[in-house]
């Protein structure tokens, strides 16, 4: 992985669509940082397409998709993806449920929690599970006991010899049937919503994670990014991003939205950018809790 500085400002230029896992990757213990909400914002006000890819809930993402400077949101580690398009005086939530996705009442998912509540001591439900439609989430690591990543591994074995599909976070074991991930979904939405090209568009798409689950993404994208903390899973992850911040979590987001801003001003403004980058620089370094 190279420092995020090392992006050129061509490549900066070319990116239309920048796409971020949600814990993290833009939060820090639980809680979204004004630094990274705010590079939200820039990153819209700049023209570019911005929608978060998240493991959360189906209730988090209309949320997210109403009241965040997102284009759209795709959740349930893609299972659905909702977005708002204005019609009338008031945008309108719309919403698509990936063709594979199977609700999360199926017997097997009941099965599968059953044992991996029994087989791994301090295993608990996540929190956000009835906000969910399709998978079912086992939280290791967002609350207390935090759980060793071999207990998420164990977790992620059962669901797998059950004959389920399953991805490790940074804090829950993510469990559900069907054939998709993150990247389909992903790559669905851009295609059909923004006339995206699945081939020939790869460096047209900056992703952002942190852990495991975001593999497929950083396979996927010729310039997808990680935030500092993603070093505590390189063991884990056998496609690396080509980008890393030099900062964790959401700080780190923020750093990666900031250089690609500045490089694309670059890019299209020469010689007026010092003072920009300089002024937003400062603020990300003053943005920790």
């Amino acid at each position: 992985m190279k420092n995020i500085a090392e992006m050129s400002a061509a490549e900066a230029a070319g990116v239309k669509y920048i796409l971020m896992d949600i814990d993290d990757t833009i939060t820090c213990e639980g809680k979204l940082l004004a630094c990274s909400y705010d590079a939200l914002w820039k990153l819209k006000e700049a023209g570019l397409k911005v929608i978060p890819v998240t493991g959360r809930p189906a209730g988090w993402c209309d949320l997210i998709a109403r009241e965040w400077p997102v284009d759209g949101v795709v959740g349930e580690n893609g299972a659905l993806t909702f977005w708002e398009e204005r019609t009338g005086a008031f945008p309108v939530l719309k919403a698509e449920y990936h063709p594979n996705a199977v609700r999360n009442d199926h017997p097997v998912l009941k099965k599968i929690r059953e044992r991996a509540l029994k087989e791994v001591p301090g295993l608990r439900d996540a929190k956000d599970q009835f906000a969910r439609l399709f998978d079912i989430a086992l939280d290791f690591a967002e609350e207390e006991p935090v759980l060793p990543l071999a207990s998420a591994e164990r977790v992620r074995d059962i669901a797998v010899e059950e004959g389920a599909m399953a991805k490790i976070s940074s804090i829950h074991v993510n469990i559900w049937m069907g054939k998709y991930d993150k990247l389909s979904m992903a790559g669905r939405f851009l295609a059909d919503r923004f006339g995206w090209r699945e081939t020939g568009g790869e460096k047209e798409v900056v992703f952002v994670g942190d852990s495991p689950n975001d593999e497929p993404m950083f396979a996927r994208f010729p310039l997808a990014c990680a935030v500092a903390n993603v070093e505590k899973y390189r063991d884990y992850i056998k496609q690396l991003p080509a980008f890393v911040a030099s900062k964790e979590c959401g700080d780190g987001f923020a750093e990666i939205a900031e250089i690609i801003l500045a490089r694309r001003s670059f890019s299209y403004k020469r010689g007026s950018t010092a003072s920009f980058s300089r002024a937003n620089t400062a603020n990300t370094h003053s943005c920790r809790r």
